[in-house]
């Protein structure tokens, strides 16, 4: 695994653990994070997407934790992560993760999302499960 390997040791890498692929067909913003994240690191990723001129604020989005540690960001940061961001109020976010901590925040983000008029944020354990729920339409629920 060389090339994995310099991929890990590349700066680029280390100063962006979120990397995000815009899937115009699906229309689905594909989201993945590694290593240890921030709330700053959500913030440019935010940033990135807004800039982007593939995105469209009423694309789904698919962002997947299970490889990322979340231990450092705050209940406050979590708040302000709810309050804002790129995708419309009623485009379905499907967030997956593994770890009790990063599920729980997780949670708490779907809960202030939708306290905040977002309709269609939901947490997955399951990768696979998330994504049907985000294929589904709207009168499947």
């Amino acid at each position: 695994m060389p090339a994995q390997a310099d991929k890990l040791e590349n700066p680029f890498f280390k100063l962006m653990p979120i990397s995000y692929e815009v899937d115009k067909e699906k229309r689905i913003v594909f989201c993945r994070a590694f290593d240890v994240c921030t709330a700053q690191d959500a913030v440019t990723l935010h940033e990135r997407i807004q800039a982007d001129p593939d995105f469209d604020p009423d694309f789904s989005q698919f962002m997947d934790f299970t490889a990322a540690t979340l231990g450092d960001i705050t209940a406050d940061e979590v708040r302000m992560l709810a309050g804002s961001g790129p995708f419309s109020p009623t485009s379905r976010r499907a967030f997956v993760n593994n770890s009790l901590l990063g599920f729980g925040l997780s949670r708490m983000f779907e809960l202030l999302s939708e306290a905040r008029g977002d309709l269609h944020v939901r947490v997955f354990r399951d990768r696979e499960e998330a994504l049907a729920w985000l294929h589904r339409t709207e009168s499947s629920g």
